[in-house]
């Protein structure tokens, strides 16, 4: 084998394991069916329904109502979720987001995730910001805490 084809061959193996790490590290722990739509949750707070608890477990709480918790991906910050947690019963409705970018990067959601599930948690949902708060919330005119 050549040197050009040995370099090549290794830059592919580097490039496979690399995303095959990031995907183990980052797999996806919610279902379809634990997302939530943001207008679901835009719509139920303009007709001034009851609401769920609204985490944020992101850099900003730009959603009314939502109680900010800050990134998760801090063990500190996590630490103050799983606390605000422990003061709710089991099956409180409960919506987390963060919003920082999207879901295959974000370093917040999983770990809120995880700990929702760790804490044995039954009725909670993500809210779809799938791209991030900008375009899936803000950019269409939801309730905001500022602009």
């Amino acid at each position: 084998m050549s040197t050009k084809h040995f370099q090549r061959l290794f830059l592919l193996i580097f490039i496979v394991s690399i995303s095959f790490k990031s995907f183990a590290q980052n797999p996806i722990n919610w279902t379809s069916n634990q997302l939530m739509e943001p207008t679901q949750l835009a719509q139920a707070m303009q007709a001034g329904k009851a609401l769920p608890v609204i985490l944020s477990v992101g850099p900003g709480a730009l959603i009314p109502h939502s109680i900010a918790i800050g990134p998760v991906q801090e063990e500190a910050n996590l630490d103050k979720l799983k606390k605000q947690l422990s003061t709710f019963p089991k099956d409180t409705a409960i919506v987390v987001y963060c919003g920082c970018c999207p879901f295959e990067h974000c370093p917040n959601v999983r770990p809120a995730i995880a700990a929702l599930k760790e804490m044995k948690f039954t009725n909670y949902k993500l809210l779809n910001l799938s791209h991030n708060i900008k375009a899936d919330w803000l950019d269409k005119g939801y309730p905001s805490t500022k602009l």
